[in-house]
């Protein structure tokens, strides 16, 4: 079974090979993509017309051998110095060792000697142009337009077959709602690349079709992007009457034509985005979107309800329905309270009307009468056995039965009248007889005593007064004592009247 390698196994066996076959080596190359961090390392690739190689140049090794000089390191002779600024375009002469970097797999050259040979050719014409053409006012930023939202409809520059174009379809296919994209034939790349760059972007100005034209192109070395350092593509980029995005080459190449674009892209890939949203961001915006409908809406209508509710409430609160309903309500109440109170006065009449009733019979109900009676049949009793007393005590008994005997129905009229007077006189001590002619017994209530003076009687007493055809019960409002009464009378239970 074969060997199988760990990732990390097989960079460090890889380093392990590189380092031992190359420990020292010079190259010559052309300076790109200077880094600088605050580490005090130096980062930049040197390049030709067909490969690049990365460098890092450790700030330990950073020192410059005056011309003229012997570098310690080899015994060489060196005819320039080193330097520390390097500047982009300028061909060098690097000195060390090939390493791999492990945490990404790349080989690297590490730096330990820089030597400079001279500013390349094509450099120096970008930057005499560059500096021309800020001059007149190509890169000024005021000039820039903004790119339309959403473009429908795509003007592209670029060669028809390249993968710069390949790759921005491809994204454009991915992103955004969908767009038209008419393609603009040119040579990317010779001499007669720059002219016709410059004519397809007039074109695409003049059909008036555009919304925003896109020049594209893929990377390559400094010699393979020039025609968009020349000054015709720059002219054309500068009088277009469309936005330009302009995406040439790399992240870290900068060409002329980027600088007067309106839009700088990376990469002809970087363009597309641009452009256009991706299109699963759109997606999840509408649904953000959609879901903040549905809550909104769901929001407003728990609020339209509520106020509904709150409406209807009060709608039913003011009907006249409601309102009946409201007053048969308090009606009810009324009746059952007018009922309980009238409940208790009946009952509280039905008491003291029976307090009366009691009162009444007790003075002169049956029981009274029969004991008057009573009496009356005893006295008639004693009276026959008084007469026989009387007449058998001496003489004048005598003398009474002999003109009895005499007088015969004289004596018994007599007899009569003397039955009469004391039958008048026992009438007259009858308690209900003076009832008959207007007068009436006066009780005090709870007790059954008669009230016979002022004395006895006080402010807010209740009294029962017996008349001849019944009984009415009364409260004492005042005393007025008359002249014969006590001038200071007490009233029962120790108080004044």
């Amino acid at each position: 079974m074969p060997h199988i390698f760990e990732v990390r196994e097989l960079t460090g066996a890889v380093k392990d090979v590189l380092e031992s076959q190359f420990p020292f080596v010079w190259v010559r190359g052309e300076v790109g993509g200077v880094s600088r961090p605050a580490s005090g390392h130096v980062y930049f690739n040197l390049k030709d017309a067909q490969a690049r190689l990365s460098v890092v140049w450790f700030r330990r090794s950073q020192r410059c051998v005056a011309p003229g000089g012997v570098d310690p390191r080899t015994g060489e002779v060196l005819e320039h110095g080193c330097t520390t600024e390097l500047t982009e375009g300028t061909t060098v002469l690097v000195a060390g060792r090939l390493s791999v970097f492990e945490p990404q797999g790349a080989y690297q050259l590490v730096a330990e000697l820089v030597q400079e040979q001279g500013t390349g050719q094509l450099a120096m014409q970008f930057e005499a142009m560059k500096a021309r053409l800020a001059g007149l006012g190509y890169f000024d930023p005021g000039r820039k337009r903004p790119l339309p939202p959403h473009p429908a409809r795509v003007a592209v520059v670029t060669a028809p077959t390249g993968a710069a174009i390949r790759d921005f379809l491809r994204l454009a296919g991915e992103r955004g709602w969908g767009s038209a994209i008419r393609i603009y034939p040119t040579l990317v790349q010779g001499e007669q690349a720059p002219a016709r760059v410059a004519a397809a972007l007039d074109a695409a100005c003049a059909d008036g079709w555009a919304e925003v034209v896109v020049l594209i192109r893929g990377g390559g070395s400094l010699e393979d992007l020039w025609a968009f350092n020349t000054e015709p593509v720059a002219e054309a980029v500068y009088r277009s009457g469309l936005p330009v995005v302009c995406g040439v080459g790399h992240e870290v190449d900068t060409s002329i034509a980027d600088l007067v674009a309106d839009v700088r892209a990376a990469t002809p890939s970087h363009a597309a985005q641009l452009l256009w949203p991706e299109r699963g961001a759109l997606m999840q915006r509408v649904d953000v979107l959609e879901q903040g409908l549905f809550a909104a809406a769901g929001g407003l209508l728990e609020r339209r309800e509520a106020a509904l509710g709150q409406m209807e409430k009060a709608l039913r609160w003011l009907s006249p329905a409601q309102r009946l309903a409201r007053m048969e309500e308090r009606l009810g109440t009324a009746l059952r309270d007018l009922l309980r109170a009238g409940a208790a006065l009946t009952r509280g009449r039905a008491v003291a009307l029976e307090r009366c009733e009691a009162a009444l019979g007790a003075a002169f109900g049956p029981r009274a009468v029969d004991r008057r009676r009573a009496e009356v049949r005893a006295l008639a009793l004693r009276l026959p056995r008084a007469a026989r007393a009387l007449l058998r005590q001496g003489e004048g008994a005598r003398a009474l039965e002999r003109r009895l005997a005499l007088a015969g129905p004289a004596g018994l009229r007599g007899a009569a009248q003397t039955l009469a007077l004391l039958e008048s006189r026992l009438g007259a001590v009858d308690p209900e007889a003076p009832l008959a002619r207007g007068y009436g017994l006066v009780r005090v209530a709870g007790t059954g005593r008669l009230l016979r003076s002022v004395a006895e009687a006080a402010p807010g007493q209740e009294l029962d007064i017996r008349v001849a055809d019944g009984a009415v019960g009364a409260r004492v409002l005042e005393v007025r004592p008359g002249p014969g009464a006590p001038e200071e009378p007490n009233a029962p239970g120790g108080e004044r009247a």
